[in-house]
């Protein structure tokens, strides 16, 4: 598949703070694409910069357009749900869903509206009447009406219960995705984004930390359940993280035999989220 986004030596600073430091990076289209940094990782600058909503050093193409320069011809094929849903609030949902009609020539009217149907959300109420998660809702339903390319989530679902949450990823998955869309996630809920991922990318103080498929993580990183003596066998052996289980400790190893470990204990795949933990937080 050919890359829908490219980026060589890509940094932006503000004042002597480099929120994105030299990054190289690559996104296939039809990924589904994780990102995950702490707070002030750089993640939002650099989605800004994907989105042509900040300047930048280096060389990006996102579609085959650069960001700044074609940035009307880019937004026809990209959409943007941010950690916010800023809609006209004084609006109505039919009012809102023909404005969007008269300004996006790639909008479906008829699939938003039965998107609708499957939520509580209703035509003839205002925007401004609207809780969080039913907010949530009508912006989904206005992006997955939208024939585009790219789509770009910055923590969709903050603030949200668990319950709009879980509905969110299976309806964004379920009615969205369809193997040749592109869709980035940047998220602080790692458990509930990992089973839709195809990939994964982890960001710190500017700097990509890791990047890799989801299948790639399972064939280089091995996580082991030692308890007892073989902790300290265990604990010997180069690895990338440990924490603290019941009786023992979980570790994370990165390109290490399976034979080695097996005698120690009990091996399964590291969770994208202690894999985060071990190799940004250490330790």
């Amino acid at each position: 598949m050919a890359n829908i986004i490219t980026a060589k030596g890509l940094a932006k600073s503000f004042g002597d703070i480099r929120a994105i430091d030299q990054v190289d990076f690559e996104l296939k289209s039809g990924s589904v694409l994780g990102l995950i940094g702490p707070n002030g990782a750089g993640k939002t600058t650099l989605l800004r910069a994907l989105l042509g909503l900040s300047e930048y050093e280096g060389e990006l193409d996102v579609l085959g357009n650069s960001p700044r320069a074609k940035r009307s011809q880019l937004m026809e094929e990209v959409c943007f749900i941010a950690d916010t849903a800023v809609l006209p609030r004084w609006m109505t949902v039919s009012q809102l869903l023909d404005y969007v009609t008269g300004v996006h020539p790639r909008f479906s009217r008829g699939q938003a509206e039965d998107f609708l149907k499957t939520t509580e959300v209703k035509l003839s109420r205002k925007v401004k009447n609207l809780s969080k998660g039913m907010t949530v809702q009508l912006h989904l339903a206005l992006v997955m009406a939208i024939d585009a390319k790219l789509l770009i989530l910055d923590e969709p679902t903050l603030g949200l219960d668990i319950l709009f949450r879980k509905r969110f990823f299976e309806q964004l998955l379920n009615d969205y995705f369809d193997g040749e869309r592109t869709i980035i996630i940047s998220t602080h809920q790692i458990e509930e984004v990992q089973n839709i991922l195809t990939d994964v990318t982890f960001m710190d103080k500017g700097k990509l930390v890791l990047q890799k498929s989801m299948l790639a993580i399972e064939d280089d990183y091995v996580e082991l359940h030692a308890v007892g003596d073989a902790v300290a066998k265990a604990q010997a052996i180069p690895h990338v993280g440990t924490r603290s289980i019941l009786g023992g400790k979980a570790i994370i190893y990165e390109d290490i035999s399976r034979d080695i470990l097996e005698p120690l204990g009990e091996l399964r795949t590291p969770s994208v989220s202690d894999l985060f933990v071990a190799k940004v937080g250490g330790e």
